[in-house]
């Protein structure tokens, strides 16, 4: 077989592939299956798409890749749970090997997040906000961990995640987590915080106190004190470089 003509079958190949991921959404949106429902088997699909057992193959593979699709041998397919791994991942690789840079791939990223969670505490405050008993308990925690040494990076992402709760968004907490899944992948490369952790816990009271206040001047403030640390260890980062 020539070059030309393998390159030739290898494009048919791949173009009937994403065929095969074009029918296989359309089926998913057709019969209005949801996140968790069962997908027809490989030889179901075989037979209803009129298509190849390699093509199908190929098709679902990139649809897994993507969280389309969720393939649990032994037990069948399933329509798949929005995930962003493969984002974080990806920002973390290309954050990593861009550190040192003037403008790295991290920091774009801390700008975006800031940007975000600058908008979120407005939406709170337009929500007519109340103290959330749980964003509290987490204060309260977050303050004992400051009184013994270290505010746990766990601690830090469970206030955020109870903050904007009661917007009842779920793409926000799975936004802010890429983006906080991403970060402490690289916590490591950014060295120590230059925060006490007193510091810490008394800045993410200053935003829980202007959202319930709703005190829209004192929450931007808040906010980008909050996001100072985070600059400053990045910055502290690239001087070494």
């Amino acid at each position: 077989m020539t070059t030309a003509r393998s390159d030739r079958l290898g494009n048919r190949r791949r173009s009937r592939a994403l065929e095969v991921q074009d029918e296989v959404k359309e089926l998913i949106l057709r019969r209005r299956l949801v996140a968790g429902d069962p997908l027809p088997t490989e030889s179901e699909l075989v037979e209803e798409l009129g298509v190849g057992r390699n093509a199908v193959r190929e098709a679902l593979k990139a649809l897994q890749a993507v969280g389309i699709v969720d393939i649990r041998h032994g037990f069948g397919m399933f329509v798949g749970r929005m995930s962003l791994n493969g984002l974080v991942d990806e920002l973390a690789f290309h954050s990593r090997i861009t550190m040192g840079d003037e403008r790295s791939h991290l920091g774009y990223m801390i700008e975006i997040r800031e940007a975000l969670e600058s908008g979120l505490v407005q939406l709170l405050i337009d929500r007519d906000p109340v103290a959330e008993p749980v964003v509290d308990e987490v204060l309260e925690r977050m303050e004992a961990e400051a009184k013994v040494g270290m505010v746990s990076p766990e601690t830090d992402k469970l206030f955020h995640d109870a903050l904007y709760r009661p917007l009842n968004n779920p793409l926000v907490g799975q936004l802010l987590g890429a983006f906080w899944d991403v970060y402490h992948q690289l916590r490591d490369d950014l060295g120590e915080p230059d925060e006490a952790p007193d510091d810490v816990a008394r800045k993410h009271r200053d935003i829980r106190n202007a959202v319930v206040a709703a005190d829209r001047d004192a929450a931007a403030s808040a906010m980008r004190a909050h996001f100072a640390g985070v600059r400053a260890r990045l910055a502290r980062l690239q001087e070494k470089n």
